[in-house]
């Protein structure tokens, strides 16, 4: 008996208390298209609680939407400034919690392996991944920075976990 492969899907996920990226892509065979992306946008003024809380919701709400089989989100690579960092860290631990929640596994990728992934280079600059972001899952148009990156991090995990 032959069976038919079936899509892959992922959701990635670009950290940050104030602009949270996230995108659900989708591999079939060789092929990856995007299925949802978008920025979770929380004010300034807002509690750092309820801005994680924000973050946790809009995640489960796309978790249910479109039923990823997997998350990878980016962690930090260097922070210069240690309360930036601390808060980058209890956003990530809110993250990796909803991951855990919905029983998503994660991977998780440094900024460099997600350029190489996209762009075949680590040093890569935004501009680049988002070209690349655009050519590999064919957009007519460029998305939101932070979206962007939250799809460059998918389709990392998506290429990693088909070689594996």
């Amino acid at each position: 008996m032959i069976v038919a492969p079936s899509p892959v899907r992922c959701l990635g996920v670009d950290p940050g208390s104030l602009a949270c990226g996230w995108a659900v892509v989708e591999r079939f065979g060789s092929r990856m298209t995007l299925v949802e992306a978008g920025v979770i946008r929380n004010p300034r003024g807002a509690d750092f609680d309820q801005r994680a809380l924000c973050i946790h919701e809009r995640l489960s709400e796309a978790i249910a939407a479109h039923a990823p089989g997997f998350m990878a989100v980016e962690s930090p690579f260097v922070e210069k400034n240690a309360a930036t960092a601390l808060k980058l860290g209890q956003i990530r631990g809110g993250i990796l919690l909803t991951a855990a929640l919905h029983g998503l596994p994660v991977g998780d990728y440094n900024p460099m392996q997600v350029k190489k992934a996209v762009s075949g280079y680590g040093w890569a600059d935004k501009h680049q991944v988002g070209k690349m972001v655009m050519t590999l899952l064919n957009l007519k148009e460029p998305l939101a920075v932070d979206a962007a990156d939250a799809a460059a991090v998918a389709i990392g995990h998506l290429l990693a976990s088909r070689r594996a």
